[in-house]
């Protein structure tokens, strides 16, 4: 695996294999990797000849007080895992490469309504760094396919309008949540929790589950959703959201059918997302 700081390098590599005609797939990461970021690769490793991975801490995507000074950097360790998993090339630019004039004159990428409300209202800015960011990665690398974690399901919500919006010729690839043999949806911010934060954070993925159940018996939305937030916080959480969509984030109505139940919450110094599928009957 060759690993390349400059934009440059990064150009020149890929032109080489793009001019051989190798399909190129990118896996954007922030580093700190587990198990679910290498599924993303395996996925890509299925998909292309060529697969990137990027690792950079993006500062744009982090609010006033959140936590971009300790985000967990484990350079080495990453390094490591992803020549392991086959990854081709890692692009690790440093903040000035991608940032040369500074966050406050930058330009910016807003994706309209579908990063609006859960974790765009609560993280105002999040996705338009989020946007910002990926589209410069689409940009360098011009992928042919892009791999991302259903776990952030808004944030893949928002990179697939991103790219039908505005007409990149990139496949986008949902890949579903790796979870741990307790339920726990794989994050890197799961290394906050302490060991006893740890053994109550299950009980997000276990609250999820109950309401789905009892969703798909057609029982009422708004009780549901108000017994699961008590749920929640009788474990220890704290809720920030927990939100029925349509699966295309769209509010539910009458007629739909396919649903997704989300929830952020705060455990501890560690704030977990998670969501679930619902197959909503046709009495809701």
């Amino acid at each position: 695996m060759r690993t390349l700081r400059e934009i440059d390098q990064l150009r020149s590599t890929l032109r080489e294999h793009r001019q051989q005609g190798l399909r190129i797939a990118l896996v954007p990461t922030m580093g700190n990797l587990h198990a679910g970021h290498l599924a993303l690769v395996a996925c890509a490793r299925q998909r292309a000849d060529i697969v990137v991975s990027s690792l950079f801490v993006n500062p744009m995507q982090f609010g006033p007080g959140e936590d971009l000074d300790g985000y967990p950097r484990t350079f080495n360790a990453d390094q490591a895992q992803l020549t392991e998993a086959g990854c081709d090339v890692l692009f690790a630019p440093a903040v000035s490469a991608l940032y040369p004039y500074g966050l406050d004159t930058q330009t910016r990428v807003h994706v309209p309504v579908v990063g609006e409300g859960l974790c765009g209202g609560s993280r105002p800015g999040h996705f338009d760094g989020v946007s910002t960011v990926v589209s410069m990665l689409f940009n360098l690398v011009q992928p042919d396919v892009a791999c991302f974690g259903e776990k952030d399901y808004q944030q893949l919500a928002v990179i697939r309008k991103l790219v039908r919006d505005l007409h990149m010729p990139i496949e986008i690839i949902g890949v579903p949540i790796v979870r741990a043999a307790d339920g726990l949806a794989l994050s890197s911010r799961n290394g906050y929790l302490s060991s006893e934060e740890r053994s109550k954070a299950p009980a997000l993925f276990r609250t999820l589950c109950t309401l789905r159940d009892a969703l798909e018996r057609g029982e009422p939305i708004e009780n549901l959703l108000q017994q699961g937030k008590v749920l929640l916080e009788n474990a220890g959480f704290t809720p920030d959201y927990l939100e029925l969509r349509d699966i295309s984030l769209a509010p539910v109505n009458s007629t739909t059918r396919n649903a997704v139940l989300l929830a952020a919450a705060k455990l501890g110094p560690a704030r977990l997302i998670d969501n679930i599928t619902v197959q909503l009957p046709a009495s809701q």
